[in-house]
């Protein structure tokens, strides 16, 4: 490219391009510095500093522009979507540089350089897009296009709107139609745009027993504009859709032209369908489109070029109207708008720009295709092969469920089984729709949520495919991807309802209602200090779920647990995630009702020891108290003075016993130390309790996760044939062994004299009167008394 460069007469238009060139390959390539870089930001990128007097080079203040765009990427590591700026997006990029420059000519040069861009522009274009004898109107946002129709449409219709002004519409109001599957927002930025009151707006409702659920209602929208007309008000325009934003649903623009050239009315068309015009094969609703009086175009999105303008196409033959409502200007700059879009047609070609919205078409038809094989996936626009968006989502019939409640379920059901199955379908497309972005993000996935279908995942590779490169792989990675889910999908949906029986039945569990959790369910454990009627806060019961979550991840089973609180109120409750196996909900349940009760009564032990040291200290300070009292009292006061008292314990010692305490935690209570001082023996207490465990224990082969079902058929048999060849190796080592114990016990040597006999054996540990150690060399203390 440098070499064309050199032959480019003009100097400046030469090295405009190779600087582009060179700070695109600068930014394109801060990925890969960033990286050699290890991660190091420039402190410049993030702290502004006063501007340097001396100035700086390109090269530098590129760098701050790199660091600017890219220096969150540790933050926000998982940036899904990257637009593909290829060397089409560069000259796109190019054009609004010369733009700039262009405007620095002279008038003459500029008015007639800007007519011939605009004039090949809009020729192009309508060529492109069958729109014969039309004009163009290039603007950066989407809307406005057809706020200026609307203009256009009040002044055509109101001849003395100039003079009169709001007047005019006071008298005659006029009235906007749109679908009520039209984008979100559109009707409200119309009015804003217009100075219009929200009642000129008439939302047109879809048909609901014949038809897509996505079309306007022809017949009731005729009916809508007769009563409109029989009120005194005037029909102005109306917005069809080619390809609505959400499903992609074309409605019936032949009919439709025709009941707007009955009442007088401007039909504008809107959509990503309207793309295909380009094609050689184009549907007959699509087709119709090129006889409305204008039309919406994003070719940005659809030839993935970054930075183009939008086109209105329209036609109108009187220029000053034109002029009044903003679709044409006498400013070069506003001319220049097409530059960006010149350069770009001319780099694509036309077969390029027909092969890329083809290759948009064939993706979208692949992936219906493939979806049509794959069980307990619905397609929802299955009537129109030629709509590049595919909607589907996720779907499985239940027994004892209706499938015709099921296709088409009422909001008034919603607390029936059919609206509680509807909320269990939605939360599991969402998370079907979330994984498969992050599995395949070449694919451009968005999740919507419908109005009657429910949540929905659409693949729209017109909007997408030319931005982020998608190729036919990864259709068919998807479609692998959707496969490998179902399994998880379906066995978390069959297991929900057993879930919620189980833990109902249980004791001290409380099963949660959250619709927008995709695993098996939500449970939360009732201790004894809940108050069930509060929703505040409860610090008790978020300790005994933390304990939980922590005891339930520690199990290593294919369930994911997590903790949170609930949809509606503050109270922690303990989130099962999906699970990808048949899985034992009992045994689950049980286990969780188990570990939260042992953690609860651990937590209550604890404290009571708490509590019980704490006062057997406070009781023994008052029996050390008191013992020094009576000390005091026996020994007498002399005794107390450091000399004196060491002088009278010379001539008369004083023969004090060891008093002492020892605090028995089994029992709770302070005892004396008597009895270690004299025994030389260390009592034992009582024995503590063992601590109850009502966990069921299972029996599981060798590398079995918990909470599987219990294995069938072969499995089970050689399950059961391994625990019958271990009790028959137990009954023979008993068969074998039991003789040659009761001979040992036969032969047994006698007890030396003076042993004790088995039977008159002290347990170990038993204070006793006489103690011997033979091995010591000290003589034997025959009486306790002696020790004194």
């Amino acid at each position: 490219m440098d070499a064309s460069l050199e032959k480019i007469a003009d100097p400046t238009l030469a090295e405009m391009g190779k600087n582009l060139k060179e700070a695109m390959k600068m930014l394109e390539d801060s990925q890969r510095r960033t990286e050699e870089e290890n991660g190091k930001k420039l402190v410049s990128g993030d702290i502004p500093g006063p501007l340097q007097g001396s100035g700086q080079d390109m090269v530098s203040i590129l760098q701050l522009v790199q660091n600017l765009m890219h220096g969150d990427e540790d933050e926000e590591p998982q940036s899904t979507r990257i637009q593909n700026i290829g060397e089409q997006g560069h000259i796109a990029l190019l054009g609004h540089s010369l733009g700039a420059y262009i405007s620095t000519l002279d008038k003459e040069k500029l008015r007639k350089l800007t007519t011939r861009i605009l004039s090949d522009t809009t020729l192009w274009l309508c060529r492109i897009f069958r729109y014969e004898n039309g004009c163009a109107y290039f603007h950066e946002e989407e809307r406005e296009g057809l706020a200026k129709i609307c203009r256009l449409a009040i002044h055509s219709r109101y001849e003395d709107f100039v003079v009169d002004g709001f007047n005019v519409l006071y008298n005659k109001k006029p009235v906007i139609y749109l679908s009520a599957a039209a984008r979100p927002g559109l009707g409200q930025y119309l009015c804003n745009q217009l100075g219009l009151p929200f009642p000129c707006l008439c939302r047109v409702p879809c048909n609901t027993m014949f038809g897509s659920q996505h079309q306007m209602d022809v017949a009731f929208l005729e009916k809508l504009i007769k009563d409109d007309i029989e009120r005194g008000k005037l029909p102005l325009l109306l917005v069809a859709n080619a390809g609505t934003a959400a499903v992609g649903h074309t409605d019936k623009i032949g009919r439709l032209k025709e009941l707007c050239e009955q009442y007088g009315i401007w039909l504008h068309v809107e959509g990503v369908n309207l793309a295909t015009l380009a094609l050689g094969y184009v549907s007959s609703s699509v087709l119709a489109a090129t006889k409305c009086d204008s039309m919406t175009l994003t070719p940005g999105p659809w030839l993935g070029l970054p930075a183009v303008p939008a086109v209105t196409l329209y036609k109108h033959d009187d220029p000053a109207l034109t002029l009044v409502a903003g679709l044409t200007s006498n400013k070069p700059a506003d001319k220049l708008r097409a530059l960006p879009l010149w350069l770009s047609l001319q780099y694509l070609g036309l077969d390029g720009i027909v092969e890329r919205i083809k290759h948009a078409c064939q993706l979208s038809q692949r992936l219906q295709e493939s979806l049509k094989k794959v069980n307990h996936i619905k397609i929802l626009v299955e009537d129109e092969l030629s709509s590049p968006v595919v909607v589907f989502r996720f779907f499985q019939e239940l027994p004892g469920s209706d499938p015709v409640l099921k296709a088409i379920p009422v909001p008034s059901m919603a607390p029936s089984a059919v609206g509680r199955e509807r909320h269990s379908c939605d939360a599991l497309n969402r998370w079907l729709g979330e994984q498969l972005k992050q599995l395949v993000p070449a694919s451009g996935l968005t999740v919507m949520d419908l109005e009657v279908e429910g949540v929905c995942i659409r693949f729209s590779p017109l909007m997408t495919a030319a931005v982020l490169g998608t190729r036919g792989e990864d259709v068919d990675q998807l479609v692998a991807c959707i496969q490998s889910q179902l399994p998880v999908l379906t066995c978390t949906l069959q297991l929900r309802e057993e879930f919620k029986q189980e833990v109902t039945a249980a004791a001290g569990l409380l099963h949660v209602d959250d619709p927008n959790w995709p695993g098996i369910g939500v449970v939360r454990y009732e201790h004894a200090n809940d108050d069930k009627s509060s929703l505040k806060l409860d610090p008790e019961g978020e300790k005994i779920h933390a304990g939980l979550l922590k005891k339930l991840n520690e199990l290593e089973s294919d369930l994911t647990f997590k903790m949170g609180p609930e949809y509606k109120s503050m109270k922690s409750c303990i989130y099962v995630g999906m699970a990808s196996d048949d899985v034992d909900i009992s045994e689950l349940v049980e286990t969780i009702a188990v570990t939260a009760r042992e953690i609860e009564e651990n937590s209550r032990l604890l404290e009571n020891m708490t509590e019980v040291v704490r006062k057997g200290i406070q009781e023994a300070q008052v029996q050390l108290q008191k013992a020094n009292e009576e000390r005091l009292l026996e020994e007498g006061v002399l005794r107390q003075i450091p000399v004196v008292g060491s002088v009278l314990n010379w001539f008369s010692p004083v023969q004090a016993s060891q008093k002492g305490r020892t605090f028995n935690l089994t029992a709770g209570s302070l005892e004396s130390t008597e009895h270690t001082y004299v025994y030389k023996v260390q009592g034992t207490g009582v024995t503590p309790p063992q601590t109850p465990s009502g966990t069921r224990t299972k029996q599981r082969l060798p590398g079995q996760k918990p909470f599987k079902r219990s294995l069938r058929g072969s499995d089970a048999l050689s399950e059961t044939s391994s625990v019958s060849h271990v009790e028959d190796l137990e009954k023979m080592e008993h068969l074998s062994s039991g003789p040659e114990q009761d001979a040992l016990e036969t032969t047994s040597p006698e007890p030396p004299p003076g042993a004790p006999s088995p039977q008159e054996a002290e347990p170990l540990g038993a204070p006793q009167s006489r103690v011997q150690r033979p091995e010591d060399d000290r003589p034997q203390v025959e009486d306790a008394e002696s020790l004194r």
